[in-house]
């Protein structure tokens, strides 16, 4: 069956893609074969999708977008820095692994909250200074937010600052360690406690 453009989705729900042994999609609302490239189309025009293995039935729509972004970082169109993506590599089986997910998707919603506002940045600035400090801001204002939640889990982490005034660096990983310590402190009390409830 010949490649067509995916149609609106049904409205209300998801529009369900399976994904077959010989690796092609198929786009049951418009019952036609598609490709990553239609589904990252899809995925800019809002629509929403599932996509499942057509044998197992098992959901790996997350493993599909990741190959999509795998797709668009090959064919030049890069947005992932190398610093990044190394960060994100030492998170995985780190123990602060949980909270970056949810850290990423609040920081994107609020970067699309604000595109409006980057665009007439970048359109003030056109010919001049690319606007990074308007888009640190934004960052720092992300990584508040992020801290502040944090705070609920470990409220004795201190907020900010270090003895002695090292490289920004240093001062990061101290944080970062100081962290996993008081997240450890807090998983053996609530292992503490629940041995004491057994026993009572």
């Amino acid at each position: 069956m010949a490649e067509k453009r995916a149609g609106p989705p049904p409205t209300g729900e998801s529009i369900m893609i399976k994904k077959y042994a010989n690796r092609r999609l198929y786009n049951t609302a418009t019952s036609s074969y598609v490709t990553l490239e239609h589904l990252a189309q899809m995925v800019r025009e809002g629509q929403e999708f599932v996509v499942h293995d057509a044998k197992s039935g098992d959901n790996i729509t997350h493993q599909v977008l990741t190959q999509i972004i795998v797709e668009e970082e090959a064919k030049g169109q890069t947005m992932l820095p190398i610093g990044f993506l190394r960060q994100l590599i030492r998170l995985y089986g780190d123990s602060l692994q949980a909270f970056v997910p949810r850290y990423l998707e609040s920081s994107m919603d609020t970067f699309s909250r604000n595109q409006g506002e980057i665009r007439e940045q970048i359109e003030r600035a056109f010919g001049g200074i690319f606007p990074f400090g308007e888009i640190e801001r934004m960052s720092r204002q992300n990584f508040a937010v992020f801290q502040r939640a944090m705070s609920m889990f470990t409220p004795f982490v201190p907020g900010s600052g270090t003895n002695g005034a090292g490289p920004a660096e240093e001062r990061e990983r101290e944080d970062i360690a100081t962290l996993k310590e008081r997240l450890n402190q807090m998983q053996s009390e609530l292992e503490r406690l629940a041995r004491r409830r057994e026993g009572e």
